[in-house]
């Protein structure tokens, strides 16, 4: 299901249910409720929920996207360091260059295909990957450099490989859920409190106070979901979370 279908069903489940207690519980009070009758100080308990409740959603959402731009920058920082390794292999013999260049190539079609597959599912990365990785820094040092441009080279490689091993831990990090589950319940309690103190105010059948009272409850379920949302950096991506692999090696990560 699309999570912007999941979001349409949420919020309007979210109003029908607000409106709909609004409106029994104004029937079976009938009449004789009078709104002016509500303390002073419940008013000032809903204000100083809902200002406290709006200040950690704020803050669980500026949480969240931090993560979603690290996890972009971990695969960005990857996939830059295995494109300088495939460019810095055209120093040494061409069969020596291919066997890097080949190596390079057999790590990223691993990472944007069944890695990629296991981590939106799993949340870690594969050992298989870990393998692929280790082979590639074998093919780097299994030969010594004989020439002033290999060493330069050959050392440049290895720091881009230690790159590309500091780039992957980030990207497994990134790619678990990084709101817990208390802060879940946290968040979903303090929203039901929220839109449950509305009903503290005597809410009336007056269409202006049942159209705020749904605006106001589908404005916290649409922040809810977006926290939801950018929890997952790569399984819920704005666009494709691979796009850094596909610019560098469209031929193997499947570019156009």
């Amino acid at each position: 299901m699309s999570e912007w279908l999941v979001l349409t069903f949420a919020v309007l489940a979210t109003c029908s249910v607000v409106l709909l207690v609004a409106v029994l519980r104004q029937r079976r009070q009938g009449e004789e409720d009078d709104p002016t009758e509500t303390p002073d100080v419940i008013e000032y308990m809903t204000m100083m929920i809902g200002v406290v409740y709006a200040i950690v959603l704020g803050l669980a959402i500026a949480g969240v996207w931090e993560e979603r731009s690290a996890a972009d920058e971990w695969v960005r920082q990857e996939a830059q360091a295995l494109h300088e390794m495939d460019q810095r292999a055209a120093v040494f013999a061409p069969e020596r260059a291919a066997e890097i260049r080949s190596a390079v190539e057999s790590y990223v079609a691993h990472v944007v295909g069944p890695e990629w597959d296991h981590m939106l599912d799993a949340g870690e990365l594969t050992e298989e990957g870990e393998e692929s990785l280790t082979e590639l820094r074998a093919t780097i040092a299994e030969r010594e450099p004989t020439t002033v441009a290999e060493i330069t080279a050959y050392q440049a490689l290895l720091d881009e490989a230690a790159a590309v091993d500091e780039a992957r831990a980030g990207r497994g990090q990134s790619a678990e859920s990084t709101m817990p589950a208390v802060v879940w319940f946290g968040l979903l309690a303090g929203g039901a409190v929220t839109v449950g103190m509305l009903f503290t105010l005597q809410i009336q059948r007056s269409g202006r106070e049942l159209l705020l009272a749904g605006l106001f409850s589908a404005l916290i379920t649409f922040l809810l979901f977006l926290i939801w949302y950018f929890d997952a950096p790569y399984a819920r991506a704005l666009g494709d979370s691979t796009e850094a692999f596909q610019n560098f090696f469209p031929g193997v990560a499947g570019g156009d």
